[in-house]
């Protein structure tokens, strides 16, 4: 039972990963016997082939930082509803990502969050524009000396829009950056 359910799973979050740009990603359950204790008799083991004419190893030797964060997005993606986890927290989801793959690992998330609470740390836009709730980490610059700071403020509205719109450009009053930062709230929004 337990590797029919690992192969259905596995199938499942290589889906997932094929639009978290890990196309050629698998992800294999390896269930051996081991001794019987208060987990069942089987060993379980998740391996991680991360891309095309890579050798398969456990996932936490394959994988970097992002692409066992997208890995794990895309298992609790794929459970969720099964095992509720009350919260997320995501680092690094964003790490080797752009674009249109950025883009869907923002709706996943969003998706993950209608059953959780999701906090993710993201320094792409794409990503942040699906956030129900956008809080940008501002460090103070100390004067010579003195210990730095960091203060968290709450965005909303036309703030966001310039927060976005300098994650997009590096700049806060480009009218194209600011043009795209509502496009692409209006696109998270659908």
């Amino acid at each position: 039972a337990r590797r029919k359910a690992g192969a259905r799973l596995a199938r499942a979050v290589a889906a997932e990963l094929a639009d978290l740009a890990m196309p050629d990603a698998q992800l294999t359950v390896h269930v051996v016997p081991a001794e019987p204790g208060p987990m069942g008799a089987d060993q379980v083991e998740l391996r991680l082939a991360a891309h095309a004419g890579a050798p398969e190893r456990p996932v936490q030797k394959a994988a970097s930082g992002g692409e066992l964060s997208r890995i794990m997005l895309a298992l609790e993606v794929v459970l969720a509803g099964a095992d509720p986890v009350p919260t997320f927290v995501f680092d690094e989801v964003d790490a080797g990502v752009g674009g249109r793959a950025a883009a869907e690992v923002g709706r996943r998330l969003a998706a993950l969050a209608r059953t959780a609470q999701v906090i993710v740390v993201t320094h792409l836009p794409q990503i942040a524009a699906f956030a129900d709730r956008h809080l940008l980490v501002e460090k103070a610059a100390p004067r010579r000396g003195a210990v730095v700071t960091s203060d968290v403020v709450s965005l909303d509205g036309p703030a966001r829009v310039i927060e976005l719109s300098r994650m997009l450009a590096g700049q806060a009053d480009s009218d194209h950056a600011r043009s795209h930062a509502e496009e692409l709230l209006r696109r998270a929004a659908l």
